[in-house]
C-alpha cells in the first residue's frame, strides 16, 4: 500500500468514525484502490442486528457530503458503502475474537506445518496466535505471518 493510500484511508477513517457511531454502526474497513475503471473508495460497515441498504445509503450521502467539504482525495473516485458480506475479511484481534466459532480460511504468508492454506474453524486469539482447529486438530498460526484471512462458507 502506497503512502498515498494509506493517508487517504486514515483521512476517510477519522471523517467516517463520528457518522458511523451516530448511526449505531462500525466501521469494518476502509480500501482504496486503483481498478480498471478508475479509483474506488470501499467503506464496510457493522452492525450487530445487520447492516440494511438504508444504512448504506444513509452513510454514503452523509460520508460523501464530508468527503466533498473536507476534500482530502485529489483525484476522482467512486465511493461504495456496504456489509463485508458473508466471507468478511479478519484483519484485526477484535474480529477474529468476534468470531470464534465460525468457519475460516486463512493464508500466510510462508508455509506452516508444511502448508500455507488452512481451513478450519476459528477457536481465538491468544498472545498473537490465531487458533484454527482442522479436523478435530488445533493449529496455532502467528498472526504476523498471517497475509490473509476471511470467513467462509460451508456448502
Amino acid at each position: 500500500m502506497s503512502l498515498y493510500t494509506e493517508k487517504i484511508i486514515k483521512i476517510v477513517r477519522e471523517l467516517a468514525i463520528p457518522i458511523l457511531k451516530n448511526e449505531a454502526l462500525e466501521l469494518v474497513d476502509i480500501e482504496f484502490q486503483r481498478e480498471a475503471r478508475g479509483w474506488v473508495l470501499r467503506v464496510y460497515i457493522h452492525k450487530q442486528d445487520g447492516v440494511s441498504l438504508r444504512d448504506c445509503t444513509l452513510v454514503s450521502q452523509q460520508l460523501s457530503d464530508v468527503l466533498d467539504i473536507e476534500d482530502p482525495i485529489d483525484t476522482a473516485y467512486t465511493l461504495e458503502v456496504s456489509s463485508p458480506g458473508l466471507t468478511r475479511i479478519l484483519k484485526k484481534r477484535e474480529d477474529y475474537e468476534g468470531h470464534v466459532g465460525r468457519l475460516l480460511k486463512i493464508k500466510t504468508y510462508q508455509e506452516i506445518y508444511g502448508q500455507k492454506i488452512f481451513k478450519g474453524e476459528l477457536l481465538g486469539f491468544k498472545n498473537g496466535m490465531v487458533i484454527i482447529k482442522i479436523n478435530e486438530k488445533n493449529y496455532k498460526i502467528p498472526y504476523k505471518l498471517i497475509a490473509k484471512a476471511h470467513l467462509d462458507i460451508n456448502f
